[in-house]
């Protein structure tokens, strides 16, 4: 028999989040040895835990949740998040403008297989969250990445995507609250993103997963405001990380602008929407309840909140390490710290990594998996409570001691 190889589609599609490094971890695992991992933003290993309601709902919803649901969702899931963005200024969305998908993860791929053609450009940012760069190159896309800029605190770099801009370009993605820098970007960075994708007529892809994880005095802003009706908006949001739900996969996608110009694609988007059947139903009974009740992430992310206090402890405890620098995070769960190359010559980050998983048990994700540059970064998951974090972050100063050394 001839040999089974993987299609030639996936040459170009990585996702070093769950990569090699993630099967060493398991190797070792395998051996007796214990590793931390901080490679991914997963918050249920960490004591973070749904809010009641929300797992009472579900529980209350299961009897009627046996049967496939509407392919674009059940309708108070739907209903509850067109109010949620209908409050929050964009008055103009309806219940037809949501889809339901198994996290946001799946919506990513749906919409890029329903937008792009062969050749077709997406900008993306760098660093960024690798779904999205592997997820354009699965549709047949090609994915550009623009720089956004470490020393002005990971903004996009306005000028490096106007420079990238072809008569191929036909989107732009938008990762605000970012994963993996935790920049959260000002009214005006947001307004000229969408300014830059009005000009040379590009949907914009709004990330926002992380839009109610942000710091101090940090505001988020929906790209889909300043959008208007003459720029298409996807708006990509969920339950996953600011309810602490990750594996009940609820997420959806909002489309916003002129829907009377996007109407073949949007058919396009329910057709494959109907070919996956539905979206998990016993988590979409989840959604009205979190939009619509208690916010208990807000507790989270005040002075004295775990997600505030860790995060800010991990940029300080990384900051002390002579030759790691890192911006400090306005949103999100993570840290992206800088190593200087003249203090820490890495050629190879994934080989560094490695290295740091097998030496001190602690498994952290290169920074060219996140589509980065350079080999000089990592991330790193502030989840963990303040005595295993400090733990963490010691283990991996004692290493960067030896490569000093």
């Amino acid at each position: 028999m001839r040999p089974i190889v993987q299609s030639k589609k996936l040459q170009n599609v990585r996702y070093d989040v769950r990569g090699p490094i993630l099967t060493e971890a398991h190797r070792l695992e395998s051996e007796g040895h214990k590793i931390l991992k901080l490679n991914i933003g997963n918050t249920a290993p960490f004591g973070f835990e749904a809010p009641e309601a929300i797992v009472a709902d579900m529980i209350y919803n299961l009897p009627d949740s046996q049967g496939y649901a509407e392919s674009k969702g059940i309708y108070s899931a739907r209903t509850a998040v067109a109010q949620y963005y209908q409050s929050r200024g964009l008055r103009e969305t309806t219940v037809e403008d949501i889809y339901i998908g198994n996290g946001v993860s799946e919506l990513i791929t749906m919409v890029l297989q329903a937008f792009t053609d062969d050749g077709n450009e997406i900008l993306v940012p760098a660093p960024d969250y690798p779904l999205w760069t592997g997820a354009v190159a699965l549709s047949g896309g090609t994915p550009v990445h623009y720089r956004c800029d470490e020393a002005h605190g990971w903004n996009p770099d306005l000028e490096d995507i106007e420079s990238k801009i072809t008569q191929n370009t036909f989107a732009i993605v938008i990762i605000n609250p970012n994963n993996p820098t935790g920049a959260v970007y000002s009214e005006d960075t947001v307004r000229a993103l969408v300014d830059i994708a009005r000009r040379h007529q590009l949907v914009v892809m709004a990330d926002e997963i992380y839009e109610k994880i942000i710091f101090d005095d940090a505001v988020h802003h929906h790209a889909a405001t300043f959008a208007g009706d003459d720029v298409l908006c996807l708006t990509f949001s969920g339950l996953s990380k600011a309810y602490r739900v990750c594996g009940y996969r609820a997420g959806w996608v909002m489309v916003s602008g002129p829907k009377h110009l996007a109407e073949d694609f949007l058919e396009g988007l329910t057709l494959l929407s109907n070919m996956r059947m539905c979206a998990n139903v016993p988590a979409q009974h989840a959604i009205q309840t979190a939009l619509g009740g208690y916010q208990s992430i807000n507790e989270l992310i005040v002075p004295g909140g775990r997600f505030y206090e860790q995060i800010k402890l991990a940029t300080r405890l990384l900051n002390d390490i002579p030759g790691v620098s890192c911006v400090e995070p306005r949103g999100a769960l993570y840290c992206f710290p800088r190593l200087d190359p003249e203090v820490y010559p890495i050629k190879d980050d994934e080989s560094f990594v490695l290295d740091l998983l097998r030496a001190k048990k602690i498994l952290v994700t290169h920074g060219t998996g996140f589509n980065w540059f350079e080999p000089d970064h990592f991330r790193l998951v502030a989840l963990p409570d303040a005595d295993i974090l400090t733990e963490a972050i010691g283990r991996i100063s004692d290493h960067l001691a030896t490569l000093r050394d």
